[in-house]
């Protein structure tokens, strides 16, 4: 049986720590704040890196360097067959893309997964993929399951401001200002590739209402799941965690029984939608791990 390693980015949510403890290896992304670049979890934590960023200072996100990639990749190849890399989704980011060309010169021996994931999603493919390769299947095998799959998640975010995503480029100054005099609460959604605009609530209560009533839709539209038999549901947040807990219990009241895993959003998502936010997503459960 081949020894397959799993790779992943801090973009996943594991943190060094957890990555360790599960035998496995995250990326840290890189972030460049006041001309120093600075990488996640490891010089960059989340109370820095918020207090920076409602400082105003200049903070742009960049992906892993090829370098690191590189040298992440031959030092497990020591040790291990194969690799399965499991980076941010390629809508989202340039990251996905590299590691695939970088991949060509590998002869096989490292599968990159191109399944649209992020944050609490793309956390949830990492524990699949090791759970899979403990069952015996190859870097290759574990990548074709997760790419089947790989529509069969949902996220919805709650942006508490537009600021950021205005100072980013993601919107237009007037678009932003707009939603800032109506005191909008704008709700995005990720199925699949990119993050697009889903609903516009007038509070947090209406938006996060909008969220839930949008995740039980999918549980049954989309998955054909109401009870949530066979699904996974996660929830992640930016800053904030008492508004995190406090909406954790009101999902808990739509979804009675299920267990929730909450983490905070990657600092990558969070440098665009900002502090406050609130999200709510699943994945589906994989057919060969049930």
């Amino acid at each position: 049986m081949s020894k397959v390693a799993i790779v992943s980015d801090s973009n996943s949510g594991i943190t060094q720590e957890k990555a360790k403890e599960l035998g496995i290896t995250v990326l840290p992304m890189p972030f460049f704040m006041n001309d120093k670049t600075l990488y996640e979890d490891i010089d960059l934590d989340q109370e820095h890196f918020y207090k920076m960023l409602t400082d105003d200072v200049s903070i742009s996100t960049s992906m892993p360097l090829v370098g690191s990639v590189i040298d992440t990749w031959e030092e497990l190849l020591k040790e291990y067959d194969e690799i399965v890399h499991i980076p941010m989704s390629s809508g989202l980011s340039g990251s996905c893309e590299t590691a695939m060309m970088l991949a060509e010169d590998y002869d096989g021996k490292v599968q990159v997964v191109n399944n649209q994931r992020i944050s609490v999603t793309q956390k949830q493919s990492v524990f699949d993929a090791m759970a899979l390769a403990e069952k015996g299947y190859s870097a290759k095998e574990i990548k074709e399951i997760l790419e089947r799959e790989k529509m069969e998640s949902s996220i919805y975010i709650m942006v508490d401001t537009l600021y950021y995503l205005k100072k980013g480029g993601r919107i237009t100054p007037a678009a932003a200002a707009l939603g800032t005099l109506l005191k909008l609460k704008p709700v995005l959604q990720i199925q699949g590739e990119k993050l697009d605009s889903f609903a516009k609530a007038r509070t947090v209560k209406q938006a996060k209402s909008m969220m839930i009533e949008a995740m039980k839709n999918d549980f049954e539209n989309r998955f054909h799941d109401p009870e949530g038999k066979n699904m996974y549901l996660e929830m992640a947040y930016t800053y904030d965690v008492e508004a995190a807990e406090a909406f954790k219990a009101e999902v808990q009241a739509a979804f009675p029984g299920m267990e929730i895993i909450l983490d905070p959003l990657s600092l990558s998502v969070s440098c665009h939608i900002g502090p406050g936010a609130l999200a709510i997503a699943c994945s589906k459960k994989i057919p060969e791990l049930m």
